[in-house]
């Protein structure tokens, strides 16, 4: 996987604009989710800002295992609103045999992690809720650059 450094953040070169614009305006921030995630997971594979509640960061190791759509994924979902909401986050592989994962709650900080072996070309799903029950985010993304 060939990468670019965006601030000294390592990003999928065929991250989208968005993702790298993402990463570009709070770099911490996305260094910040990485560590959510864990030691390895340090190539950002997506980035998604839903206004000012919340932004999304998929992240991978590097590796992958029989193929290209094998690598692992970590999801995490930063709460951006400052209160805690009802949110999750959900992980889904590209092959149908492997379960979601997932992460529902309430959360003053972040849903996640999350991890799918084989997430690349997978979704994530990202969702919150204010505390009268109104959506306030409902997205599903695909992770890494797939057709």
């Amino acid at each position: 996987m060939e990468t670019v450094d965006i601030k000294g953040v390592d990003v999928d070169k065929e991250a989208p604009a968005e993702t790298r614009r993402i990463i570009e305006s709070d770099a911490p921030a996305a260094v910040a989710a990485a560590n959510v995630c864990g030691s390895g997971y340090t190539i950002s594979t997506g980035a998604w800002r839903y206004d000012t509640y919340g932004t999304t960061y998929t992240w991978t190791n590097g590796t992958s295992g029989s193929g290209y759509y094998d690598k692992p994924i970590c999801a995490v979902f930063f709460n951006d609103s400052g209160y805690t909401r009802y949110m999750g986050v959900r992980l889904k592989s590209n092959y149908t045999s492997d379960a979601p994962a997932e992460d529902f709650g309430a959360f003053g900080s972040y849903a996640g992690p999350v991890y799918q072996k084989r997430g690349y070309c997978g979704t994530v799903y990202s969702y919150m809720q204010d505390s009268n029950a109104k959506v306030l985010v409902d997205r599903v993304q695909t992770v890494g650059s797939c057709n």
